[in-house]
């Protein structure tokens, strides 16, 4: 999986980090756990390794003892913590020596099999042999992730032991580095074997990473970030892989960065949790002791030098969503200090936020408020990943002459900021924040605290100072305390001119491009092959061979002895899953669920308003009204100072949608408003106060209403081609299932195609076009939002000692609210197709594409075998035919088990054809397979990695609050599932994708080819944009 950290962490939002947000502490373990005369002293030695520091962190309740493995020189972090959901990681500093993606590429083949482990593939043989809730790997711009996470003792032996295996013993085979890589083969090697299949006879470029990063490619912002980062760090190349170079990288290359890169001496290695550390240092030593000291490359690649201002201007693609006049995206960027300063680099998080989270921020008001852009642009943040911090502001959507405004407006900004200074209530806000996420209890801790520590640890950043919290709070408040400490950060790395300005500017011809040079590329490469051989009809049988070859190969490993491999059994299950307790009581109208737990003084609030016969006509606006509310402000008080309130009282409040169906029958549904937020026990009354007003007081009538509805919907259209790229077959599947069942239909309005669709077409509506039918309608949802009656149930939990002073709290706050709410009038409802086949043309390189089928309500019992046959479908067919196979990124099956629909899809697919080909034909694959124990045993635990997976307590209660899952409903469900047979399995495949095969629906987006025609059953389906992707397209 490419995960670039720069990326991923650049979010200005992101200064209380959920991975420093404790889970489930317990003072007495906390003391057995992470007590000191439990670990060696300073300078001892165990079982191979050196311990060189300890650190204990109180209000992380933590012991972090840093180790050195003495043969080796390995680095190794333990971090001790009375959390059962242990963590394990390795990691290595993977500088990439071009833009091959000769890292990304060796991440997905090292899972491929290893010395001890020779089975193909088996990181994807152990996802069902496992109960982990997190297995995964990660290539990041310069060190590449292996890590787990689970609850099970024994499987983290299993899975650690496959994990060192894979990572410094990998077999690396030639035909896992074509398959996972690139090669030229036929685009569909079984039917080229036809007399008449010329077309499959194409050649044509294969590979799953060579797919996945087409795919990326697709994504502007994506391609906006990395050209970015092309030219900040032109040391560090694409080690996710540009496609253009992808094809230049040989199998020998990707052995040789192995050994140069995967050994001990530079490797990282972590374990978390409440297991032992002896244990974990006994095995971990047994697997790097058989390696010597060698010289690695430890070197930290740094940005290019900013003496003065600079400026780079790269073509990109045209967004089909956004206004042909505003396709431009432009960045401003800083280079800051040494990240190795942690109250420093902490403090320049804080300014960030200061300078640009929220509606009130200076950068938002000057920037796009101003109406300069529609969004910040993608590198838009404070990015500590690397040695020096990287602050950059950016616009996405901008007119090209609006371009040196953009520049002129951030100056500006920073001017203000100086002269003004930054109010105390803002930065109090920011610290109350970080003071609720030491409280915040998460059941993913320890996988939070990896993913936060790894990037810097690679990149000189002491992990002991990292996770001195507190130590950091401290003295950023004392620095602070003497005033003009922020301020003076902006004279020392931002009132500069020595800048990195970065456009892209759209071009007409990118996509054409593209194109044209893959196939001079692939032209050159089968050029090269030819000359091999002595006619080019005997390259091409090389060449169709060497595919017929991988299939083989492909296909033997389905039915491989698996022996080898460690795995958790069904048994080791529990029957019967430990109960919530829960207590229910009335306020007058409005039913309350009370989850009494220890939760360090906070109190989590969650409430659904009902809302009965909705008509769609308001339905379709309910995202933009729960995004109004957090935009508009009231008569009384700017949105500023509302979200000011919201930071110094609440941990956050939202307001969102939600629809759930019965249990009990695919056409009852539940549909309404969600409220949520939490907060210390003292300040409940204040959210609630808070949540009163942003729903009721919203002032629609305001004279900027209509300018602030346009910024939401802009900036919605400016994200949403690409939110489609990296989540393709969500959208596909949603639009499959909408016309299957009530609630399909209902999301389908609300969160999927159909709402893109809404949202830009408003987001065009010209300024000359008033926007008052919208708000009109954002003001009959007001209306009806809320109330004090039985459509309002509310949840609640809390510890014991503060229930009594919290239920007087939700007294005051419902007697606040109005208690006859104005309900809608039904009005028809949109239909959506069913039984057909719907292609949406969008300017992808690769496709994505969904089949669903409606089948059971929650409680039926053909629900628990549906779910099985996902598992066995996903592992035993569909990962090998559309990943292996078909060069797609992803595949799988999915069972909606509240939902009531099945399904199939497949994500980055370089071939939708043949998808929906071995999509129509698995169910009778599944009915006619002799599936074995070892399959049922594979497919339960893959089903109970979810079922059991820890939980925080925040979500305790949920499943009953939201969807009427009762504690009888999952223990039948459980048992249900622990008894399904293979008689089971095949019933339900033959019932529901055999015998109703025609009942199901089919989506698929991407770039519009012949086959997608009315006349072979397609329905072509138009977001609104078809004449500019025709554009883009010629």
């Amino acid at each position: 999986m490419l995960r670039s950290a720069r990326w991923q962490l650049r979010s200005p939002r992101n200064l209380a980090p959920s991975c420093l947000r404790p889970s489930h502490p317990s003072r007495r373990g906390y003391a057995a756990v992470t007590e000191l005369s439990s670990f060696p002293k300073v300078g001892e030695q165990l079982h191979g390794f050196t311990l060189k520091r300890v650190k204990q962190v109180p209000e992380l309740e933590l012991t972090a003892l840093q180790l050195q493995h003495d043969k080796t020189g390995a680095d190794y972090l333990h971090i001790a913590r009375d959390d059962s959901n242990n963590v394990f990681s390795i990691g290595f500093k993977t500088n990439p020596p071009d833009d091959t993606g000769v890292p990304h590429i060796l991440e997905h083949t090292t899972l491929c099999g290893s010395e001890k482990y020779p089975v193909r593939d088996p990181f994807f043989k152990m996802l069902p042999r496992s109960l982990s809730n997190f297995m995964n790997a990660f290539t990041s711009a310069d060190h590449t992730t292996y890590p787990f996470a689970t609850t099970n003792a024994q499987d983290f032996k299993n899975l650690m032991s496959v994990y060192l295996d894979a990572t410094l013993h990998p077999l690396l085979n030639e035909n896992d580095f074509t398959q996972e890589g690139w090669r030229i083969g036929p685009e569909n090697p079984l039917a080229a074997q036809a007399e008449d299949a010329e077309s499959a006879k194409r050649l044509v470029f294969k590979g799953v990473v060579y797919n996945e990063m087409k795919g990326q490619m697709s994504d502007a912002s994506y391609l906006y970030y990395i050209r970015f980062q092309d030219h900040l760090f032109p040391a560090i190349n694409n080690s996710g892989g540009d496609p253009q170079k992808i094809t230049d990288l040989t199998w020998e290359q990707l052995r040789q960065f192995h050994r140069d890169h995967y050994h001990p001496s530079n490797a990282k290695l972590l374990t978390y949790g409440n297991m032992p550390l002896s244990e974990h240092l006994k095995e971990i030593d047994a697997r790097l002791s058989g390696f010597n000291k060698i010289s690695v490359d430890h070197d930290i690649k740094k940005p290019i030098s900013l003496d003065g201002p600079k400026h780079a201007t790269v073509p990109g693609p045209l967004d089909p969503l956004v206004p042909t006049d505003r396709q431009h995206k432009t960045s401003v960027t800083w280079l800051m200090g040494d990240t190795s300063d942690v109250v420093e680099n902490f403090s320049l998080g804080i300014l960030s936020n200061l300078l640009m989270d929220g509606y009130g921020s200076p950068l938002y008001r000057n920037l796009i408020e101003s109406g300069l852009g529609a969004d910040f642009s993608p590198n838009t943040g404070y990015d500590s990943a690397g040695q020096l911090g990287v602050f950059s502001v950016g616009l996405n959507a901008v007119k090209e002459v609006d371009v040196p405004k953009v520049r002129e407006a951030i100056a500006k900004t920073f001017l203000e900021a100086r002269k003004n200074g930054f109010d105390k209530i803002k930065v109090d806000g920011i610290l109350h924040q970080l003071e609720l996420s030491l409280k915040h209890k998460t059941a993913h801790f320890g996988m939070g605290i990896m993913q936060r520590l790894k990037p810097g640890w690679f990149n000189g950043v002491d992990p002991m100072d990292a996770l001195a919290w507190q130590e950091t709070v401290n003295a950023f408040q004392e620095k602070y305390a003497k005033g003009d400490y922020l301020e003076s950060l902006l004279d020392k790395y931002l009132l500069n001119d020595r800048t990195l300005t970065f456009t892209m500017e759209p071009s007409d011809t990118y996509s054409q491009e593209l194109v044209d040079e893959e196939s001079k590329r692939l032209t050159e490469k089968i050029l090269e092959t030819t000359k091999k051989f002595p006619s080019e009809q005997e390259a091409q049988k090389y060449l169709e061979q060497r595919e017929l070859e991988l299939l083989e190969v492909q296909e033997k490993a389905r039915n491989q002895d698996l022996s080898c491999l460690p795995t958790v059994h069904v048994k080791d299950i529990p029957r019967e899953k430990e109960r919530k307790s829960l207590r229910h009581s009335d306020l007058g109208d409005v039913k309350v669920q009370w989850r009494e737990v220890p939760t360090n003084g906070l109190t989590y609030f969650r409430a659904i308003h009902n809302l009965q016969n909705l008509p769609d006509e308001l339905r379709e606006m309910v995202p933009l009204f729960t995004s109004a509310l957090m935009r508009l402000g009231t008569r009384n008080k700017t949105m500023e100072q509302l979200e000011e309130l919201i930071k110094l009282k609440t941990g956050g409040i939202s307001v969102s949608y939600s629809s759930s169906p019965s249990p009990l029958s695919l056409n009852t549904f539940n549909e309404g408003l969600s409220f949520s937020g939490y907060a210390l026990d003292r300040n409940i009354p204040d959210m609630y106060e808070l949540l009163r007003t942003i729903i009721i007081e919203t002032d629609f009538d305001g004279p900027d209403v209509e300018k602030n509805l346009r910024e939401i919907l802009q900036s919605s259209a400016s994200g949403a081609i690409n939110s489609i790229a990296e989540s393709g077959h969500s959208f596909a599947r949603t639009f499959a299932e909408a016309g299957l069942t009530p609630i399909g239909r209902l999301n389908e309005q609300t969160s999927g195609l159909t709402q893109v669709k809404f949202t830009t077409g408003l987001a065009s509506r010209p300024l000359t076009e008033s926007l008052s039918d919208v708000v009109d309608k954002l003001k009959a949802i007001q209306a009806f939002a809320i109330s004090n009656s039985t459509q309002l149930r509310v949840a609640l939990n809390c510890g014991s000692e503060s229930s009594t002073s919290n239920q007087e709290a939700l007294r005051h706050f419902l007697d606040s609210l109005p208690s006859n709410p104005s309900n809608p009038s039904a009005s028809p409802k949109t239909q959506y197709p069913r039984n057909s086949k719907s292609f949406f043309p969008l300017p992808y390189q690769v496709y994505y594409s969904a089949k669903a089928i409606s089948t059971v309500p929650y409680a039926d019992a053909s629900g628990a075998p549906l779910e099985i046959l996902a598992q066995l479908l996903t592992h035993k067919h569909l990962h090998h035919e559309i990943r292996e196979k078909g060069g797609a990124y992803g595949g799988g099956a999915y069972s909606r088990s509240l939902g009531g629909v099945f399904g199939m899809y497949s994500y980055r697919d370089p071939n939708p054809q043949n998808t929906i080909k071995i999509m129509t034909g698995a169910g009778e694959w599944a009915r006619d397979r002799l599936w074995t124990a070892q399959d049922l045993e594979e497919a339960k635990l893959s089903v109970f990695q979810g079922y059991d997976a820890p939980q925080g307590v925040s979500q305790e209660g949920n499943r009953l609050f939201l969807s009427g899952i009762t504690d009888d409903m999952l223990q039948t469900r459980r048992e249900r599932l622990l008894d399904v047979t293979a008689d089971d399995v095949q019933r339900v495949a033959d019932q529901f994708l055999v015998q109703r095969a025609s009942e199901s629906n089919v989506a698929i987006l991407g770039e519009k080819k012949d086959w997608a025609d009315p006349k072979n059953g397609w329905e072509i389906r138009d977001l609104g944009m078809a004449e500019k992707i025709e554009e883009i397209s010629q």
